[in-house]
C-alpha cells in the first residue's frame, strides 16, 4: 500500500498505482472493490504500446484523484511532447476522464489502449491465496459498445460494465481508440467502470442485477465534505502542524464513512484496503473517539449495532442472544458459509463498548429519545456479559471460538499470537483478558446511570452499581501480578495468571477499573523505556519474551490504544505522562503526512528517529483517524457533564496553545482553551 493510490467513499475504493493503472498481483491489492469484492482486477493504459511515465499525482480529495502523466521518449529526460491526464472519481464502480494533449508542432498518430479484466476475487481470496475460486468468469460485448465482465457461482452473481463516450475498438480484453491529434490539439472520452449485481440486503447473495445508471457523485461528495468539515469545531493552535493533522483526521473520517441499505445512515468502516466493512469494535471506539467533533457517527453506530444485535446463539457465528456485532461481510465466501462473517459476532468487548458509548453518546447529545429506544438492547448487552459472556460463572467476561475459522482471539489484539506469557509460551482458551473486565466494570456503571436517569428503573441501577464494586475488587485481587507491580495481560483457561507487561493496563485506567493505590505503577509501567518508544506506547513491552516490534500486536504502536491509554492517564491524574504521550502521537503523524496509520513499528526513538512504517498497516484506518480528535480532547481535559462544557487543559510545551470552537453538546455550542503549563 506505500506505493499506490486509493480513492473511497465507505466501502467501495479503488487502489492503483501512481500511473492510474490497476494491475492486481500476489504483492498488489489493486482492483475496483465494493461490498469484500473485487470487480475490476487489470485497468492499465498503454499509448502506442508504452505505459505513460508518471509526473505527479493530485490527491486533494479522498473520493477522486488526477494522474499526470507524460509518454516517455526512451531518453534520460521526459521531454515528451504528448500530455496524458486521467481524473478518477469513485462512486458505484468509477468514471475515469481521459484526456491526451499533443504538444508538438506535428500531428501525431496514437494508438490508445486500456486493457480491463476482473477476477471476482473476494477480498478473503486475496488475504489467503489459497482459496481458489470455484465459479465461472465470463466476458462478453454488447452490441450497444459495451464490455460486459462476469462471475456466476450457483446464485451468487457479479458483474461489470465497461463503456465510453468515445468511439472504440472493444473487444474482450478491453478498449482501443485509434487517435489522430493535430499540432496542441486535445483529445478526451469519458470512462464509466460500473459494478453490478451487488447485495441489496445483509444477505450477498440478495443482488440487485441493473446496472446502476451513469451518474456523476463528484458535486454531491464535495458538497457532503464541505458540510462534514463545516460542522466541526474550528481548531487554532501556536504548533503549526496540528491544524493539518486535525483536518486530515476529519477528511479520513468523512472517506470511511460506510452506507448500506441495511443500515440507518452512515457509520465508520474499520480501514482500508481489508476492512472496509461494518466492524462493531472499531465503529464504537472510533464513535467514542469523535463524540465531540461529529456526533452523528455515534448516532449511527448506535442504531445499526443495535439492528444487528445477535438474537440467537448460532455457534457458526459466534453468535449469542444479545451480543454486538464484530463483523460484517458480503462477499462470495461468506454467502456460502465458507466463512462466517455475514455477520459474525467473534468479539468479546464490542457488547461493554456497546453501553460505554451509548452512556457517553447521551452526555455529549441529550439524545434522550435514542437511548429510549434502544433500552431493550442495552439489556439485552448486560444480559450477554453475565451470562454469556461469563460462560464458567467466575465473574469475568472470558472467549473462546466454537467455530475453527473464526477468530483465536476475540479481544482487540485478535491476532493469534497476542495473547501470551511472559516467556513468549502461548496461553490456553477460554482467556479472560484484563481490558475485558475493565470495560465490562466501566459498561455497568454507565448503563446503571442510564437505568436510573433514562429508563426509571433504580432497582436495575442498584443491581448494577453492586455488580460493579464487586467485580473492581475481585479484579483488583485477581488480576495483578504482585512481583512485578502490574496487571496480567489476562487469565488463560487454567486461571494461570498471563505475565506479560502489555498496553493493556492503559486500557484498564480508561475504564476507572484501577485502584487507586495501583494507578502510580500503571502509569509508570507504561511510560517506561520497556513499553513507551518515544513514539507511543508499545503493545508488549520490549522486557517480554513475545515481543517483536514489527509483529502485529507484540510490539508494535498502535495509535489508538495510545489515545486511550492518554485518555486513561488524565483520568487518573497522570496530566504529563498524557500529555507525553499525545506530543509524541502527533510528531508521529506529522511525519506520517499528517495523519496516522493503523499501527507503526515499535523501534525506540533513539535507534530510528522517525516512526517505521508497518507494511501491512491501513491507512486511512478510522480509530488511527479518529486517534487525534481524542488526543485533542485529552490535552483539553474536555468532557460534559450531561449539561455543561467542562475543560481541564494539560497541553504539551511544544504544543503551546490550543483553542477549540464550537464544540456540539447540550449545550448548543460551547468553546475550549489550553495553553502548555507541563513541561516534557
Amino acid at each position: 500500500m506505500l506505493d499506490s493510490v486509493s480513492i473511497l467513499d465507505g466501502n467501495q475504493f479503488v487502489v492503483s498505482n501512481r500511473q492510474g493503472d490497476l494491475d492486481a498481483a500476489p504483492d498488489r491489492t489493486h482492483g475496483l472493490f465494493l461490498d469484500d469484492t473485487r470487480f475490476l482486477s487489470r485497468w492499465v493504459l498503454t499509448i502506442n504500446g508504452v505505459r505513460p511515465t508518471v509526473l505527479s499525482v493530485d490527491e486533494t480529495a479522498y473520493y477522486q484523484v488526477q494522474h499526470f502523466l507524460a509518454l516517455a521518449t526512451g531518453t534520460t529526460y521526459i521531454d515528451s511532447h504528448v500530455t496524458v491526464i486521467r481524473r478518477r472519481a469513485v462512486g458505484g464502480g468509477f468514471r475515469e476522464t481521459l484526456s491526451v494533449i499533443n504538444h508538438d508542432a506535428a500531428a501525431i498518430d496514437l494508438d490508445i489502449r486500456i486493457e480491463a479484466e476482473s477476477d471476482f476475487a473476494d477480498l478473503f481470496e486475496i488475504k489467503n491465496k489459497s482459496v481458489k475460486k470455484q465459479g465461472t468468469i465470463s466476458r462478453r460485448v454488447d452490441r450497444d459498445g459495451e464490455l460486459t465482465l462476469a462471475y456466476e457461482r450457483e446464485g451468487f452473481r457479479r458483474g461489470t460494465c465497461i463503456l465510453s463516450s468515445s468511439p472504440a475498438e472493444i473487444n474482450e480484453t478491453g478498449l482501443r481508440f485509434r487517435v489522430h491529434l493535430e499540432p496542441q490539439a486535445l483529445w478526451s472520452t469519458e470512462l464509466e467502470v460500473r459494478a453490478t449485481g451487488r447485495p441489496s440486503a445483509i444477505s450477498a447473495n440478495q443482488v440487485d442485477l441493473r446496472p446502476p445508471p451513469i451518474c456523476n457523485q463528484t458535486p454531491h461528495m464535495a458538497e457532503d465534505l464541505k458540510r462534514w468539515l463545516s460542522d466541526a469545531p474550528k481548531l487554532t493552535t501556536s504548533w503549526p502542524p496540528l491544524p493539518a493533522i486535525y483536518g486530515r483526521s476529519l477528511v479520513d473520517l468523512a472517506a470511511l464513512r460506510f452506507r448500506s441499505g441495511v443500515i440507518p445512515g452512515a457509520l465508520p468502516a474499520a480501514g482500508l484496503p481489508w476492512f472496509m466493512a461494518i466492524f462493531g469494535r472499531d465503529s464504537l471506539i472510533t464513535s467514542f473517539q469523535a463524540l465531540p467533533f461529529a456526533p452523528e457517527l455515534a448516532h449511527t453506530t448506535l442504531s445499526s449495532l443495535a439492528l444487528l444485535q445477535s438474537r440467537k446463539d448460532e455457534p457458526f457465528r459466534d453468535a449469542e442472544p444479545g451480543k454486538i456485532l464484530h463483523e460484517l461481510r458480503l462477499g462470495e465466501l461468506t454467502a456460502f458459509e465458507q466463512s462466517p462473517h455475514s455477520p459474525y459476532y467473534g468479539s468479546a468487548d464490542a457488547t461493554p463498548l456497546f453501553l460505554i458509548l451509548l452512556e457517553e453518546y447521551e452526555r455529549w447529545t441529550g439524545d434522550r429519545a435514542l437511548l429510549r429506544s434502544l433500552e431493550r438492547e442495552a439489556r439485552a448487552a448486560v444480559r450477554w456479559i453475565d451470562k454469556y459472556g461469563d460462560g464458567d460463572g467466575d465473574g469475568y467476561i472470558e472467549y473462546e471460538r466454537r467455530n475453527p475459522a473464526g477468530l483465536e482471539n476475540q479481544c482487540w489484539k485478535d491476532s493469534w499470537d497476542a495473547i501470551v506469557f511472559a516467556d513468549g509460551s502461548m496461553s490456553s482458551t477460554p482467556r479472560a483478558t484484563c481490558e475485558l473486565q475493565g470495560y465490562a466494570y466501566d459498561a455497568k456503571l454507565r448503563t446503571a446511570r442510564l437505568a436510573r436517569d433514562v429508563w426509571g428503573d433504580a432497582a436495575w441501577a442498584d443491581v448494577l452499581e453492586k455488580q460493579a464494586a464487586l467485580l473492581k475488587k475481585r479484579f483488583n485481587e485477581d488480576f495483578w501480578v504482585a512481583e512485578r507491580g502490574f496487571f496480567a495481560l489476562g487469565l488463560d483457561g487454567q486461571k494461570r495468571k498471563i505475565d506479560s507487561l502489555t498496553s493493556n493496563i492503559g486500557h484498564l485506567l480508561w475504564s476507572g477499573i484501577v485502584d487507586d493505590d495501583k494507578a502510580q505503577a500503571c502509569a509508570e509501567h507504561l511510560m517506561s523505556d520497556a513499553l513507551f518508544s518515544g513514539w507511543g506506547v508499545r503493545t508488549m513491552a520490549a522486557s517480554e519474551g513475545g515481543y517483536n516490534p514489527i509483529g502485529y500486536h507484540v510490539g508494535t504502536v498502535w495509535p489508538h490504544d495510545n489515545s486511550i491509554i492518554a485518555w486513561g492517564l488524565r483520568r487518573y491524574g497522570f496530566r504529563e505522562e498524557a500529555a507525553r504521550i499525545s506530543q509524541a502521537m502527533l510528531e508521529a503523524a506529522q511525519i506520517f503526512g499528517n495523519h496516522l496509520p493503523e499501527a507503526f513499528a515499535g523501534y525506540g526513538r533513539e535507534e530510528t528517529k522517525f516512526p517505521v512504517e508497518y507494511p501491512t498497516a491501513c491507512m486511512p484506518q478510522a480509530w488511527a483517524a479518529g486517534t487525534p480528535l481524542l488526543l485533542l480532547r485529552t490535552m483539553l481535559g474536555i468532557e460534559s457533564d450531561g449539561s455543561r462544557l467542562l475543560t481541564d487543559p494539560a497541553v504539551p510545551e511544544a504544543i503551546g496553545q490550543i483553542t477549540l470552537l464550537d464544540i456540539p453538546g447540550p449545550w448548543g455550542r460551547g468553546d475550549a482553551f489550553g495553553r502548555a503549563r507541563t513541561s516534557q
